[in-house]
């Protein structure tokens, strides 16, 4: 299951510290580059020569094009973003999600990847279950999921911890590659969703408590440079 939340993640854009040329913490108003070449992107804009911060967050220069990606915030629902959540409430056609959004998720019963018996909803999905669901429609009603896709559908066992939403895409890395690594050195099972909820299981609960260290450490260093080798060596110890 792990390898699939991974590769259904793959059609998010993602950061990742190997996809980048320059990076460097800002703060709203900073310049960070002069000179008509260069064009704004999110988190940034233009006063004259310079190209100025928006907001708090790394900035990024690829080429000529600048932006600066947030550090901290709250989770923003996007088509398509892949979620971890929490079955809370069963209706008649479908499953109330906490995703951690300001609305919670609603997975119809037609979303599953087969077919449920109304009256034996809680065979497939009980209250308190975790899921890795997806995004599929945002609405005036609220936030539809659905089950159907690559790595989706619920998770068993382990446990569920939260870090910032956007360290995520650092957490998963590029092509998967921070994740891979610390699952590898671990030998957990983990998955992490673009709200930031982040999945680990194993039966060894020291692995467990390896993993999720290593994941919090990518989490609370996402502006450090060298941060997969820092990883290595924590992992290491």
């Amino acid at each position: 299951m792990n390898q699939q939340i991974d590769e259904a993640q793959e059609a998010e854009p993602m950061e990742t510290e190997q996809s980048t040329k320059k990076r460097r913490v800002v703060v709203p108003g900073e310049v960070i580059v002069s000179g008509e070449d260069f064009l704004p992107s999110e988190g940034a804009r233009r006063e004259g020569q310079d190209i100025l911060a928006s907001r708090f967050g790394l900035a990024e220069e690829a080429g000529r094009v600048i932006k600066v990606i947030p550090i901290t915030g709250a989770f923003i629902p996007r088509r398509n973003s892949v979620v971890l959540g929490r079955v809370t409430q069963i209706t008649l056609n479908g499953w109330v999600i906490d995703i951690d959004a300001a609305s919670s998720g609603f997975l119809p019963i037609d979303e599953s990847p087969r077919f449920i018996n109304k009256n034996e909803m809680d065979q497939f999905l009980a209250i308190g279950d975790v899921v890795a669901a997806k995004i599929w429609s945002i609405n005036v009603r609220g936030i539809d999921l659905t089950l159907k896709g690559k790595g989706l559908g619920k998770l068993e066992g382990g446990f569920i911890f939260r870090v910032s939403p956007n360290s995520v895409p650092r957490i998963i890395g590029r092509e998967g590659s921070m994740i891979s690594l610390i699952k590898e050195r671990t030998g957990c099972d983990i998955g992490a969703g673009q709200n930031g909820w982040v999945w680990v299981q194993s039966d060894n609960l020291d692995s467990q408590i390896q993993a999720r260290k290593a994941i919090e450490f990518v989490s609370e260093n996402v502006h450090v440079d060298g941060l997969t080798e820092k990883v290595e060596g924590l992992l290491n110890k």
